[in-house]
């Protein structure tokens, strides 16, 4: 924390006229894509915004009620869904994030979600699509056992992973980038506790979890690239 204060910055590569990285990581474009139902075309319950924050939760228990595609569809455009781009520096979405760089990507386990093969995949917030990353038996127990063998990983209809490119942010930020990116997890997951509320769900955030092993079940170096917070996703039992 010392070492981001102000006075210890080196100059960003912004500053040095350096291009910027780019706001989305690259993907197969041979792969498994499913494309996510248009979020302008979700109907989703009415919920009064006090009764959603006072009656925020985290919940570990779920029904085996699955999610929609299209409720899954609303709680990634709430928590990482792009309105507005401005390329190559920045972009604007359902959450906040400093000077718009949002530095992460986001990757869902997906063990019940009607017409969804269960597996890990990842968000293509630019298009709103679902890339299949690994659906191999097991997969599910991996991501259990890297959030250090928390049950209800496994009981979720869905949980989040969201993995941090922190150059995106350093690029602008330098050091400082290391406080902007916990901030930004911070926003997403209150977007998700709101949004899940409105779909009849419950959500857990999760920040005990193996680095390394979650890394390795994503596929990703866990240093350029690292997971910065988990949340579990499942339909409530009183609804």
């Amino acid at each position: 924390m010392e070492m981001t204060r102000y006075e210890h910055l080196s100059p960003s590569d912004q500053y040095q006229g350096l291009p910027a990285p780019p706001l989305e990581k690259s993907f197969p474009r041979d792969g498994h894509f499913i494309t996510l139902p248009d979020p302008h075309s979700l109907q989703v319950p009415p919920l009064d915004l006090r009764d959603a924050i006072e009656g925020r939760r985290s919940l570990r228990h779920y029904t085996r009620e699955p999610l929609s595609l299209e409720e899954l569809s609303y709680l990634l455009w709430c928590t990482q869904g792009i309105v507005q781009v401005q390329d190559p520096y920045y972009t604007l979405r359902n959450v906040p994030s400093a000077g718009g760089r949002h530095s992460f990507e986001t990757y869902i386990l997906a063990n019940r979600v009607t017409g969804v093969k269960p597996g890990l995949y990842r968000y293509l917030a630019f298009s709103h699509r679902l890339l299949e990353v690994d659906t191999r038996p097991g997969v599910t127990d991996r991501v259990m056992a890297a959030c250090l063998g928390q049950a209800f990983v496994r009981a979720s209809a869905v949980t989040f992973l969201w993995a941090c490119v922190v150059y995106r942010m350093a690029w602008r930020y330098a050091e400082r980038a290391w406080r902007l990116v916990h901030l930004d997890a911070g926003h997403a997951g209150q977007n998700l506790y709101l949004a899940a509320g409105q779909v009849g769900c419950g959500a857990c955030a999760i920040g005990a979890f193996d680095d390394q092993l979650a890394a390795d079940v994503l596929g990703i170096d866990g240093v350029d690239e690292f997971v910065i917070y988990c949340a579990a996703v499942g339909k409530k039992e009183d609804r």
